[in-house]
Parts: C-alpha cells; sequence; structure tokens
C-alpha cells in the first residue's frame, strides 16, 4: 500500500467517519494511527505544524556576548584596526580562557553576527537589491574577464572584453591577450560595428586602468587617460563610473553576470586554437547563437528584443578611430626592434634604423616611413621573440652556416612555414652540392615564397625532388606549374573539368615539350673533311689495295 502524505491521511479519516460512521477507535485502528491523531483529523483538515525544537545549545554561547561586544567596539574603531577573525579568536584564548571551540566555529558566527551588529547600531540598512528597468538603445555595461586558452599548444591566460546592452540583454565578446587601453578600444569598436550603433544615454564601467589613471576623493569623477577621452568624443560616449570595489560590481551586475554565463557555456572545456584571430571566429559564430536564448522569464528571445532597440541607437561616425599605440624603436644588430618587453623580427636592410611601430591589441605592423616592412601577431607574454625567416634571408646567403642554428628557422617549422618537404630537398641538395652550396641553393627557393603562395612552391619543391632536379630553377618552374594547373587560380570556366597532371621524366623532357618545332635540316659535318692532313684513300675497282 502506497504511503500517504499526513494530508491524505486526515483526508481519508474525515471521509470514512463521515460516510461509515466509524467511531474514533475503529478509525484509529484501520489506519493504524493513535486515536489523538483521528481527533486531530475530524478538528480540522490541516495537519498541525511541527513543534519547532529549541536551538540546540553551543559552547560558544557564554563568549557570544563577549564577541558582539568586540564588534560593536570596532563600529567606531579606524578602518585599520578593526578586528579581524583571528584576533577575535586569540582574545577569546588568552583573555577569557576559551577551550575546545574550534577556530571555524567562530568564523561562522562571526560572518553571520557582524551585518547584524551593524544595523543593530543603526548604522545602515541591511544590503538591499533595487530591481532596474531599461530603456531600449539607451544603456550598455562593459568589462574585461580572465579566461585560458590553449594557444598553440600552451595555456595562456587572455582577456575577454565584454559589451552588453542592457535592455535586450545583446552581448558582443572579443578575446585579447592584453586588457591594455589597446585591447580596450579595439573591443568598443568590434562591438559598435556589431551592434550598428552606440548606446544613447550612457555607458557603465568599473575603475579600469586603461581608461581611469585616477579616482578622485568619494566621488564619481575620474582623471581619464586622454586617448579614451579622444575616443568618447569621437563616438559620442557619456561614461558613468562605478563604485570601487564590490559595491561597484552591483551596479553592473549585468556585465558581470554575462562574463560568467559566456565563459560557463563556451569556454568550457578548455579551447584549443592556433591563433587568436580563430578564437575571435568562433567568439562571433557563439555571440550569434546566443541571440536565440531567453534571459529567465522573458517571452522574446535576445535577438528579438535587440530588434527593437538596433534602430534607436546613435549611428557610428563615418571617420574611423585609429586604437594603435605608436612606438619609434631602433632595429637592432639582430634585425629586431623591442615593443612592450618583446621582440619582433623586420628585414636585416634596416638594422640600425629607427621604425614606426603601429600596437594593435592583437598585432603590430612595422613601417620604414609610409611603407610597411613587418607584421606579427603579439605576444601575450613578455620577453617572448617572434622571428619571421623571410627577413634574415639577404644575410643568410652570406653567412649559409647560420641556418642550421637559427631561432628563426626554428619558428618556421614550429609554424609550418618551413616544412618536411623544405628539410628532404635540403638534405637532397647539400648531399649533392656541400653544405655552403646546399644551403644557397635553398635560401634561393626560400626567396621564391616572396612571390609566389606556400602551397605552390611546397608543391614545387616535392615534384623537383621526385624528378631529382636539384636546383632553385627547376623548383621555380615546378611551382610555376602547380600554380597555373591550381584550378583557384586558373582562368578556365568552374564548370569544366581539373586539367590532370602529366608526369614528367625528367626537367630536360618538360623544357622541349614546351619548344615550337624545329623544322631545319640536321647539321652535317662534311664541309670539315677538307681540313683533314691526308685525302682518304679510294681503292680503285680491279686493282690491288
Amino acid at each position: 500500500m502506497a504511503a500517504k502524505s499526513k494530508v491524505e491521511l486526515f483526508a481519508a479519516i474525515r471521509r470514512d467517519a463521515r460516510m461509515e460512521n466509524l467511531s474514533i477507535r475503529a478509525l484509529a485502528d484501520k489506519y493504524g494511527v493513535h486515536r489523538r491523531t483521528v481527533r486531530q483529523a475530524l478538528e480540522s483538515p490541516w495537519p498541525a505544524p511541527r513543534k519547532q525544537l529549541p536551538p540546540r545549545r553551543s559552547r560558544l554561547d557564554p563568549f557570544k556576548p563577549v564577541i558582539d561586544q568586540m564588534l560593536r567596539d570596532d563600529l567606531d574603531a579606524p578602518r585599520k584596526q578593526r578586528h579581524t577573525v583571528k584576533r577575535i579568536f586569540d582574545r577569546l584564548v588568552a583573555e577569557h580562557e576559551m577551550e575546545g571551540i574550534s577556530y571555524a566555529t567562530v568564523v561562522d558566527y562571526i560572518a553571520e553576527r557582524r551585518p547584524q551588529v551593524r544595523v543593530e547600531a543603526g548604522r545602515g540598512p541591511a544590503q538591499v537589491f533595487i530591481r532596474q528597468t531599461h530603456q531600449p538603445g539607451a544603456e550598455a555595461e562593459v568589462d574585461f574577464g580572465d579566461v585560458w586558452v590553449n594557444l598553440a599548444g600552451k595555456m595562456t591566460n587572455c582577456y575577454l572584453f565584454t559589451l552588453r546592452l542592457s535592455y535586450s540583454g545583446k552581448a558582443v565578446h572579443r578575446v585579447f591577450a592584453s586588457c591594455g587601453l589597446e585591447a580596450f578600444l579595439e573591443g568598443h569598436v568590434h562591438a559598435f560595428n556589431v551592434l550598428g550603433g552606440v548606446p544613447t544615454v550612457k555607458i557603465r564601467y568599473d575603475n579600469l586602468r586603461s581608461a581611469v589613471s585616477r579616482v578622485l576623493g568619494f566621488s564619481r569623477l575620474r582623471a581619464e587617460n586622454d586617448r579614451w577621452i579622444a575616443f568618447r568624443s569621437h563616438y559620442g560616449i557619456d561614461a558613468f563610473y562605478c563604485q570601487p570595489g564590490e559595491e561597484g560590481a552591483h551596479e553592473k551586475g549585468g556585465v558581470e553576470g554575462e562574463i560568467g554565463r559566456f565563459r560557463r557555456n563556451h569556454l568550457v572545456p578548455v579551447p584549443q586554437v592556433s591563433s587568436l584571430v580563430q578564437l575571435s571566429a568562433m567568439v562571433d559564430r557563439w555571440d550569434l547563437e546566443d541571440d536565440n536564448r531567453r534571459i529567465g522569464s522573458r517571452l522574446h528571445t535576445v535577438g528579438q528584443h535587440f530588434a527593437t532597440e538596433a534602430p534607436l541607437l546613435v549611428p557610428l561616425p563615418e571617420e574611423p578611430f585609429e586604437t594603435g599605440r605608436v612606438f619609434n624603436p631602433r632595429v637592432d644588430r639582430y634585425g629586431q626592434v623591442t615593443v612592450r618587453m618583446n621582440h619582433y623580427s623586420v628585414p636585416v636592410r634596416f638594422i640600425g634604423r629607427i621604425v614606426r611601430v603601429l600596437l594593435h591589441a592583437s598585432h603590430l605592423v612595422i613601417y620604414d616611413g609610409r611603407n610597411e616592412i613587418a607584421r606579427h601577431e603579439r605576444l601575450a607574454a613578455r620577453g617572448e621573440t617572434r622571428l619571421e625567416l623571410d627577413h634574415y634571408l639577404e644575410a643568410l646567403i652570406r653567412k649559409p652556416g647560420a641556418l642550421p642554428g637559427a631561432t628563426a628557422l626554428d619558428q618556421a617549422r614550429a609554424a609550418g612555414k618551413f616544412t618536411p618537404v623544405h628539410d628532404a630537398w635540403w638534405a637532397a641538395v647539400r648531399k649533392a652540392r656541400g653544405d655552403a652550396d646546399g644551403t644557397r641553393a635553398l635560401i634561393e627557393v626560400l626567396l621564391l615564397h616572396r612571390s609566389m603562395t606556400h602551397d605552390h612552391v611546397v608543391a614545387g619543391i616535392a615534384t623537383a625532388l621526385a624528378a631529382g632536379a636539384l636546383t632553385p630553377e627547376a623548383v621555380a618552374v615546378e611551382a610555376r606549374k602547380a600554380a597555373q594547373l591550381d584550378p583557384v587560380q586558373s582562368d578556365t570556366d568552374p564548370g569544366e573539368p581539373e586539367p590532370r597532371k602529366a608526369a614528367v621524366a625528367s626537367l630536360t623532357s618538360r623544357r622541349l615539350v614546351q619548344l615550337p618545332p624545329d623544322t631545319r635540316p640536321l647539321p652535317s659535318v662534311a664541309a670539315y673533311d677538307q681540313l683533314l692532313r691526308h685525302r682518304p684513300h679510294h681503292p680503285i675497282p680491279g686493282g690491288t689495295p
């Protein structure tokens, strides 16, 4: 028989008493309960609430008045000279002979009583949260959050920029290697481009060092960074700065919760990517997918609410704002420039010159005058080096012995730019022509990457290696053939079938196939017979030899 709740038991007793006119004893025997329970059921259909047990006595009870007095004394004490939990525990042991009570018991009691003592003393009400109503297109919130990313096989601490519209909950995210001013500005530019406008009233911020250089007293006034002031003026942003500390986090709880939600739903497990560019594409796709979610008990999705407020945003200015920061370092003797304690390579012909570096959040561009001479992905940590093998080829032709141990070669191998096909061709040509000449031949092949795509050069190296043609010219011819046979590069109709790659035995035969037919007669050496010292002897018919 299924167990009944006490309400069901009371209902059954009352029904039997009414329908069958059973006595109290008979009802008690039928349902196996005490007669007192039957009387309670006949008096009321609702069971009487269970009596609460008196609070259990604690061994801390004799010391609670002492703790309360210490907490009340702290209300008037200097902020940096108030009791900590450990100090209260030590005083209880030393001054009041407390024994047998754990430190955790004292911690729990103080955590509960400290805010109560403050309220009892009239020093402030209990913490209250007031629900807010936001107008469409009016407000937004911005913040950074820490995230871990497996970047090219290395666990890297990155920063998640988030801008969230307060009305719709539409959020735009971007992961950067740092949370500096460049990332702060680029995150805004990306978010405004995605949203198509700027909130009309204000954007809430905490006191990020990227924007705020100093908090002025206990007011909302802040000393701001000059570039941030210019950026706000360009886009017409009205910044609202929250209070420092935990209280300020409650003033922009929407973006605080959004960072945690996005991190739990999309960055668990830790994403494994080869670059931040790849991760940014993934984040953009996740943002579009999140438009279909509902916040709380809302009837409409985030995307539907955003469609309401998108037309109300302030249009973007026509001219873009340069978010990069300019540096003017000198190229050292290693062909490197140092930017933010990291080293980046430039072509060796610029050694000793002062160049201009435009540093962005995820990459940097190096200029000589107005000409771009190098571009690198920005390094996340400090004290690291990023080198391009192509920048050192002119120097390596003069010093071929430096190539095998070059750091730039190791980084090219790790990035997949120097493939096993390169190594195989290099080993073969060194065996045939010696280390120095073979390495110089490899460098001439690497120079082909400046004018041809990586895949075509690798295909040319593989074909030349299979044919035994160990010259840079042969690799160049095969790379051009690979480019001509590439359906992406060819000008043929996309509907036509791909041309079939013919197998060629040698380089000489391939060249002869491309030559026009030769219609000249075969050469003869008969005219040179007159130069012989002795004329040839012709036997006389019928005579003796």
